[in-house]
């Protein structure tokens, strides 16, 4: 069984979408534990299939038994695996800690959410396990297609024109991306990124070879709200369902991330995209200004799901900066803020969707005394704030540690002060959101105080998986070391960059 994890880990939620559509119909109380059951398999088959490659290195799966460059090939290793078992460990947790909202938001659509949320999954396991260019791009689109669907199912007013507006954005990212791989299929010929990157060494001085990967970088950017490129994101992920922000806000812009180091170090090479290309340091200043005017636009937000969009397009920055820092600190940086990120996002959208359902709004106004209300999602909260702003042992301080290190060894001091620059107003951004929650009493939003609330905390379904994220921060920081040690050790080894 364990040979075949690579195939399972697509197929089956893909096929499973098709059943759960089907039980919509039939029973909507079947759409629930058909998802939990297809999500769980998945999370075995990517969580077995990092151990595989831990243990057995690299492997190789031939779809049809084709063999590549002509039949669609599976590639995985350390980098992919790690990724593989965020993205869906992730989605179940989110799956499970959503089920009360999606009853309450969605009582005559569970079978379509169901149905599109695991499809989503499918198109993002899909991205990030296969090793062939186009079938990316087939897969990117099975996964945008399903989160514009997603998002347009939350705010009646004006959730379908904030998902019209990603559809736009991302459709044009996506004709991007297949441009440059048209470049590199004219180059090449072929698909298969293993034999695209052993042909591209010859052709590194190539005009085509260069307009491929410009073309294709600037179609990741879109994809992953890299700023100015962002202007789809704050909107989409503010107006779209609890359920739906806390699924695509933790996933998209990391695993479009995943894609472009992916690209960088197996594809293109480090010796092409930091030498004979030469743009590494104009991307890095492109990242030091994503990260300071994503602060700069979270201090301007009076509502905390905005805030955290933004929050998102400077941590976008974080990661692209590490990875062109072009040594092996950023990197390192680049990919542990990959897994951290995806944790700290789903921590604090989790707590939103909690939030949302007990209060019925996010706006400022909506917080105060939540300490009192809901204590337990207020304490989660606090571990993901810590996390974002960087406070050890959680994870964020440890990637924070490594793109520090990367800069300061690149000489690149102007990321170093955007890195610290942002986590200074974090400290700003959290701590005002617990001052109002600690601090501020209920009143009426007119001046008029009341006495305090009984405690009325979210269901415990919701408060269990907002728990084991906000521990999985604590964990993975205290776990960094066997991480570097064991995953990217393999991903960078010596003298690649």
């Amino acid at each position: 069984m364990s040979q075949h994890y690579p195939t399972l880990l697509v197929t089956v939620p893909l096929l499973a979408a098709f059943i759960i559509s089907a039980a919509g119909w039939i029973n909507k109380r079947l759409c629930f534990p058909f998802a939990v059951a297809t999500l769980t398999v998945a999370a075995y088959s990517c969580v077995g299939l990092l151990f595989r490659v831990l243990h057995e290195g690299v492997v190789h799966y031939r779809l049809g038994g084709w063999p590549p460059p002509w039949g669609i090939a599976y590639y995985v290793d350390q980098l992919n695996g790690l990724v593989l078992s965020v993205i869906s460990v992730s989605a179940l947790i989110n799956l499970i800690a959503s089920k009360r909202s999606i009853e309450r938001e969605f009582p005559e659509k569970i079978g379509p959410f169901y149905t599109l949320y695991v499809l989503f999954v499918t198109g993002m396991l899909g991205i990030t396990v296969t090793g062939d260019a186009f079938n990316l791009y087939v897969l990117l689109e099975i996964g945008s297609l399903t989160g514009y669907a997603l998002i347009a199912m939350g705010d009646k007013d004006r959730a379908p024109l904030a998902s019209l507006n990603y559809l736009y954005m991302g459709t044009i990212g996506a004709c991007f991306y297949l441009l440059g791989v048209g470049y590199l299929y004219i180059v090449t010929g072929s698909l298969n990124m293993v034999d695209i990157a052993s042909i591209l060494p010859g052709l590194y001085q190539s005009k085509a070879v260069m307009t491929a990967f410009i073309i294709c970088m600037v179609g990741m950017w879109i994809k992953m709200a890299f700023f100015p490129l962002h202007g789809w994101l704050p909107n989409a992920y503010t107006f779209a369902p609890s359920a739906s922000s806390s699924l695509i806000a933790p996933l998209m812009t990391k695993v479009m991330i995943y894609v472009m180091i992916r690209f960088i170090l197996t594809v293109f090479t480090p010796k092409f995209a930091f030498s004979t290309l030469a743009v590494s340091d104009s991307v890095v200043w492109l990242a030091v200004i994503a990260i300071v005017m994503g602060a700069i636009f979270a201090l301007a937000q009076r509502d905390l799901k905005k805030m955290l969009t933004y929050i998102i397009v400077a941590e976008v920055g974080y990661m692209v900066g590490g990875a062109w820092l072009g040594n092996r600190a950023g990197m390192t940086g680049a990919i542990l803020h990959i897994v951290n990120d995806a944790l700290m996002t789903l921590c604090a959208f989790l707590v939103v969707g909690n939030i949302v359902y007990k209060v019925k709004g996010y706006s400022f106004e909506d917080l105060k005394g939540l300490f009192s209300k809901m204590p337990f999602t207020m304490g989660a909260f606090v571990i993901g704030a810590l996390s974002i702003i960087g406070v050890p042992p959680t994870c964020g301080f440890f990637s924070k540690w490594y793109l520090i290190s990367g800069a300061i060894q690149a000489s690149h001091y102007g990321f170093v002060v955007a890195l610290l620059f942002s986590s200074l107003v974090n400290v700003v951004l959290f701590f005002r959101i617990i001052e109002i929650g600690y601090y501020e009493p209920f009143g009426d939003h007119h001046g008029h105080d009341h006495h305090p609330e009984p405690m009325a905390e979210a269901p415990l379904s919701m408060l269990v998986p907002l728990f084991i994220v906000a521990a999985g921060l604590v964990l993975v920081g205290l776990y960094t070391g066997d991480i570097v040690n064991h995953i990217i050790q393999f991903v960078i080894p010596k003298g690649l960059l």
